[in-house]
Parts: structure tokens; sequence; C-alpha cells
């Protein structure tokens, strides 16, 4: 039993030796293997779009909510969203309604709008759907964790077009037609008035409000009322005034967008407000999980690209003094570079002041 046992080890030995000859060499220490390729990363079409709601209280043709509009359209051109949106909503109690139907059946991972009028409603719906990012005009602050505050910070060009105003009077009388005295206009025409006193100390200039976001008949009445008062040269922070203005054939300027193609002849400038910086951020934000709310006004400052001075008609009837323009653009070049800051003064304006 024994020599059986011994003569068994002896075959194991022999079979596992034949079978260490003929297995494969181990490779070489420096060998190593070599990484598999990678995809190639997602290009920018391939990329989710994201889905954009727009919930506006006033019509799109309205320059304000136009600019936000404007912006998102160009966005879904680029093919970096899906975007629908829903326009002169009101203030009756509507919005709540609106912004309530679109976050349960569309599920939208961004909401803009306009919160002025409506801003108890749009805080809260946007506190029962914490994974949707809301993102509204509003002179209120944010509210954590999806609630987004923006405005148009245009007070700067709107002080480089008072500057132009300014200098373009004869009457040395100058109107503004704005819609509400809230903070958010008003620094806008403080600002105007402010450039308007740069060029011309001796200059009046007389505020209406019509009291309306959108109401172009109210806002060419007062106008047509100011210049019965001596004014020729007007500043349309609403819209409706540009068509008083080219009617009696007097130098105005726009808001909130290039609105030269109105009355061409008559339009100088204005002070405009670009949403894009503002909503490309926020499409970046959200793409990469890292949205959170903020109070967003640096990206409508002229720093930012948020604001500039609409281009100067140097062929309006009249013409523009060489010498006013220079003095224009070198304040331009001094707010751009950060040597001059523009005073935000929040206060009502009265119905006329003078320096």
């Amino acid at each position: 039993m024994k020599k059986q046992i011994i003569t068994r080890l002896a075959l194991a030995t022999l079979w596992l030796s034949a079978l260490s000859a003929c297995a494969m060499p181990a490779p070489p220490a420096a060998v190593q293997q070599q990484p598999q390729p990678q995809p190639p990363a997602a290009s920018s079409a391939e990329k989710r779009k994201l889905n954009v709601f727009g919930a506006y209280a006033t019509a799109v043709e309205e320059p304000w909510v136009g600019v936000i509009h404007t912006a998102l359209l160009k966005a879904k051109e680029a093919g970096e969203i899906e975007y629908t949106y829903t326009d002169d909503i009101g203030y009756t109690g509507d919005m709540e309604r609106v912004l309530r139907e679109v976050a349960e059946k569309n599920k939208p991972d961004i909401i803009f709008g306009d919160a002025f009028g409506n801003e108890e409603a749009a805080r809260r719906v946007a506190k029962d759907y914490p994974e949707v990012a809301f993102v509204f005009g509003s002179g209120g602050g944010p509210a954590e964790p999806n609630f987004s505050v923006f405005d148009n910070w245009i007070h700067e060009p709107a002080y480089l077009s008072g500057m132009l105003a300014g200098g373009l009077t004869k009457s040395n009388i100058i109107g503004v037609v704005g819609g509400y005295p809230v903070p958010e206009v008003n620094r806008i025409v403080n600002a105007f008035t402010a450039g308007v006193w740069e060029v011309n100390p001796n200059a009046e200039v007389k505020t209406t409000f019509i009291n309306s976001w959108f109401d172009p008949a109210a806002a060419k009445e007062a106008a047509l009322a100011q210049i019965e008062a001596g004014a020729d040269v007007l500043f349309a922070e609403r819209f409706g005034v540009i068509e008083a203005a080219a009617e009696k054939g007097l130098y105005v300027f726009g808001s909130m967008s290039d609105q030269s193609s109105l009355a061409p002849d008559y339009v100088v400038s204005g002070p405009t407000w670009h949403m894009e910086p503002t909503v490309s951020y926020i499409i970046a934000q959200v793409r990469a999980g890292a949205y959170t709310a903020l109070d967003l006004k640096d990206f409508s400052m002229v720093a930012k690209g948020g604001a500039s001075l609409a281009p100067i008609n140097t062929n309006v009837k009249g013409g523009i003094p060489q010498e006013l323009l220079e003095k224009v653009r070198a304040k331009e070049e001094a707010i751009k570079s950060g040597l001059f800051r523009v005073d935000i003064n929040e206060a009502q304006p009265p119905a006329s002041a003078k320096k």
C-alpha cells in the first residue's frame, strides 16, 4: 500500500513538471496593458435640452418682457433649450394657477418670469416645487432653495442717454414718461436726470408716471402733455412715447431694447438691457446640477454685458454735435473701466426737477 502511494505521488510530480514546461512565459514587467480608447465627449448638440417655460404678466410686445423672451428664443435657436411660454397673464390671480399647472404637468427644468405684481404667488408656487429652478424679475431677494431674482439694472446707460438729451434740448425742458414710481423705475429716471445735468445744469426734467406697465395710449397722451408744456426731448421709459415724439418731430430715447426702428428719424439712442448673460449662466448651472437661489443683479449691468447704450443714431433729423458725442463716449469708457460709477438713487422723482 505504501509503495502504491509513493508511485502515485511520483507520477503526479512528473505530470505537474510537464504542465509547467508547456505553460506560456509571464510577460516582462516592463510591458503594460494599453489604455482602452474613450468615447468622444458629447458635443453641445448632443447635450440634453433643458425644458424652459416663460410666464409673463404682460404681452411679450412690452419691452421689459420682450428682452427676456428674446434671450430665451436665442437659447432655443442655439439648441440649448426647449422653450414655451404664456404671456399677458395679468395680475388678478392667474399667475399662480398658470405656474402650478405648468410645474405639475410640464415638469420644466426652469421657469423664467416677471414677479412684479405677482410676487407672493410666484414665491408660493416655487416653494412647493423645489426641483424646478424659478428665475423671476423681482424687487425682492432670492429664496432658498430655488427662487432666484433679477432686474434690469440699466441705470448706467440711462445716465449716458441723459447726457445726450441734455446736450440736444433747445427749450431746456425734457420729458420722461415712466410706468410706476417703484425703485426699479426710479433709479433709471434719476440716473437719466443726473446725466442731463452733467452737460446741462439749466435743464428741467418733467416726469409723468402712467401707473401701468403697458398702456401705449396712456404713455402717448402723457408725452403729448409734456410737449405742450415745452418739452422738446423725450425719454420713453414706457412704450408709446416714441409715437408722440415722431408725430411732433422731436428727439426721443427708447428703453430696454434698441427702438430706433420705430422712428429712425427721431430715436437717438437709449438704455438697453440684455438678458443673455443671465440666461446663459442659469442654463449652465442647472445643467451642471449646481443651481441655487441667487440675486443675479450683476449679470444685468454693463460690466457683465447685461446693459449697454443703444447705438447712437447720428442720422436723426437735426443731427448730434460731435463734441457731445465725444463727451458721451468718454463717459461710457469710464463706466466700462470702473473709473466712473453711476449712483443708484431709487427715490421717487418729482413731477418737475431742476438742479
